[in-house]
């Protein structure tokens, strides 16, 4: 037993300077606790047992054995330190209650105190009487007493809210009520030290976090300086590289959309693995990589091997004291990338970004040391730290680096994430609307419409021809092409010297053959007579002939409209053939639809059916129409079969209407099922392969 008597005593200086000392692992320290109490107190056994989780809202709190003291062999090196992680020590699966003396008497006593959460002294004879020592009357037979505390968590002002966190009981030999009232005042103080291990863990994460935010912010800053993702990532590395004091630092990237990056989703507890590899972006004072380098495939092994472990990776590995789970890592790809140089550490740090969806890895951090920078726990903790608070900076700057495309993509999963859920967010997605397709293909109906070529032609229209052969002799002023003209109105003349030439000649034959059959009757000669009367029939017949040629000579409008066609300026004094064509005079007061309908479509087309008409000039202009006529005659043309429906305009009419223009019609048929109509053709189709 140490001598604890005064407080200048060397064992009570050394009881303080072990429970004051900083111990990041939380159990380590209640060992500690544990073997102190132990060995002040004189105690033939000490007992830890933890609170189980969720039970301090429970009447009755669970209380768990962990470990006892004096130690067993092995537990603890000739330093006195601890062989094995404090989490493996106190472990209760591993722990044999069977080691704790009275275990049933301890174990009710632990659990009385763990509600309670004070210290109180029980009578191994009467374990039921916790806190009748003083004042009982009844006497101890066997001689032995348990002491047990409470080990709080949390500061001061949050104990008394919080459940206890562990209890330590203590095994004592009888002695008077003084004394045991001493070693209970000796146990409530040095218990209080817990306190102080918990103020020197919220002043060491607070100034771990206050050093992870400078680093962050420093490095954050220097990024926003730059544009696009890969400068940003190599500012990064080279930024990083110099804070730290280390050899190298390289950042790579997991593959593909953010959606398939790997991570934990909300109410998972394990990491779901949808992308397994690790792309090399940048290496700090590097301006060009070549990934198939034999040192860039290293390095991106050693960052998938941090990827598939979900934690950071640092060789050598620390201590299992140190820290029990860097000490449990896979490092054979670090072993690999470090096997050139045995003075460099390598540490690789996973790049986690938490958003609604979960807890997602977005690349790997891994840094190179072989001089000054240190690559220990307390450095890995700190790089961490801050890593965390950069990983969204890079995830979002690698994000507006994508096209349009992508980006637009991933804001509508995470929209669509929202109202179905985080999980397959877009299978959920295409189930619904492959449902509401379907429903709205069967169930949905609209008026079948039918299209077809179309233009636009004149109600009214003449074609003027050149009536004999004969040279073009003028063409009347103003008469042009887009010439408003009246019926009846001189167009043009034909050069009639030639006809009236002939027309002389045939009167003369004519003269002739009359004074011969006149001759003839007179010498009473019938036959002469009756031959001269034929030739002068033949000659009156020519006259006529030329005579009506030299009235159409001149040419003029059939009908009221507009020239269309009859640029004849450069015909003057040509010689027009008989049927040649030289205007086309059309009224367009009166402009009618002509379609072209498949023959496949034409039994849905019946006279009186309404449309719309998009001409080709204008295809947002929609005129209504209405079916006046069906020609019953196919036209074959361009390995179709169709026939011409004649439509009329119905309402206003454009001034650009003309004869000549082309576009589409869209008719109103029967009332469908959006599935009939989209798989009408393909039906039909079938049916004349197969005979259906």
């Amino acid at each position: 037993m140490n001598d604890v008597s005064t407080l200048k005593s060397p064992g009570w200086q050394r009881v303080v300077a072990d429970l004051s000392a900083l111990v990041p692992d939380d159990r380590v320290f209640l060992l500690r606790l544990m073997s102190t109490l132990g060995m002040v107190t004189g105690a033939r056994q000490a007992a830890l047992f933890l609170v189980a989780p969720g039970s301090g809202e429970q009447q009755t709190v669970e209380v768990k054995p962990a470990q006892v003291w004096p130690f067993a062999q092995g537990m603890v090196d000739p330093q006195g330190r601890l062989t094995q992680p404090g989490d493996v020590l106190t472990d209760p699966t591993r722990f044999d209650a069977n080691l704790i003396d009275k275990s049933r008497e301890v174990t009710t006593a632990a659990r009385t105190v763990a509600t309670n959460k004070n210290v109180q002294i029980f009578s191994l004879d009467q374990p039921a009487t916790a806190g009748q020592f003083y004042g009982g009357d009844q006497q101890n037979q066997s001689g032995l007493y348990v002491i047990a505390a409470a080990v709080m968590q949390g500061l001061p002002h949050e104990s008394a809210q919080l459940p206890a966190r562990a209890v330590i009981t203590l095994q004592v030999e009888s002695r008077n009520k003084q004394a045991l009232a001493n070693l209970v005042a000796l146990v409530e103080v040095l218990t209080g030290y817990v306190f102080a291990h918990e103020a020197q863990q919220a002043l060491r994460r607070t100034r771990q976090s206050s050093a992870a935010l400078d680093l962050a912010a420093r490095l954050i800053a220097s990024m926003n300086a730059t544009v696009g993702f890969r400068a940003c990532s190599m500012q990064f590395v080279n930024d990083l590289c110099r804070q730290l004091s280390v050899d190298r630092v390289a950042l790579g990237w997991v593959p593909g959309t953010p959606a398939k990056w790997p991570g934990r989703r909300v109410g998972e507890a394990r990491l779901t693995q949808t992308a397994t590899s690790v792309h090399l972006k940048a290496m700090s004072d590097t301006e060009h990589l070549d990934r198939r380098m034999e040192m860039c495939r290293k390095i991106e092994n050693a960052m998938e091997e941090c990827l598939d472990q979900e934690q950071p990776v640092l060789f050598p590995a620390p201590s299992a004291v140190s820290d029990p789970i860097l000490a449990n890592t896979i490092t054979h790809a670090h072993r690999d990338l470090a096997r050139n140089d045995a003075n460099l550490r390598v540490a690789s740090f996973p790049l986690r970004v938490v958003d609604t969806q979960g807890e997602k890895i977005a690349g790997i951090v891994l840094i190179e040391s072989a001089g000054q920078g240190k690559l220990d726990p307390a450095a890995a903790e700190l790089v961490q730290a801050t890593l965390d608070l950069v990983a969204p900076v890079l995830a979002v700057r690698a994000s507006d680096d994508r096209n349009l495309g992508l980006r637009t993509y991933d804001s509508a999963v995470r929209a669509a994430a929202w109202a179905v859920g985080p999980k397959h967010t877009v299978w959920k997605v295409a189930g619904i609307a492959l449902m509401l397709a379907t429903a709205v293909l069967f169930l949905g109906r609209t008026t079948y419409r039918i299209g077809a070529p179309m233009d636009l032609r004149a109600e009214t229209q003449r074609i003027i021809s050149a009536p004999v052969n004969a040279p073009l002799l003028s063409v009347a002023a103003g008469i042009d092409e887009g010439v408003k003209v009246t019926q009846g109105q001189t167009l043009a003349m034909l050069d009639t010297q030639e006809l009236r030439v002939n027309l002389q000649q045939s009167v003369a034959e004519f003269s002739l053959a009359e004074k011969q059959a006149d001759d003839g009757l007179r010498k009473g000669d019938a036959g002469a007579a009756a031959q001269a009367r034929a030739k002068a029939d033949q000659a009156k017949a020519k006259m006529d002939m030329l005579q009506l040629q030299i009235e159409r000579s001149t040419l003029t409008a059939p009908i009221t409209g507009t020239i269309i066609r009859g640029d004849l300026r450069d015909k003057l004094g040509a010689t027009l053939k008989m049927g040649d064509e030289m205007f086309i005079v059309a009224d367009l007061s009166t402009i009618t639809v002509r379609a072209k309908v498949d023959d496949r479509d034409i039994s849905f087309i019946r006279v009186g059916q309404t449309g719309e008409v998009s001409p080709k000039s204008n295809p947002s202009l929609k005129i209504p129409i209405k079916v006046r006529q069906i020609v019953p005659l196919a036209q074959a043309a361009e390995g179709s079969n169709t026939f011409e429906v004649r439509c009329e305009l119905i309402g206003e009419q454009q001034p650009w209407f003309l004869p000549g223009l082309e576009g589409q019609i869209k008719l109103n048929t029967e009332t469908k099922s959006f599935a009939w109509i989209a798989s009408r053709r393909i039906v039909d189709q079938l049916r004349v392969w197969l005979w259906w």
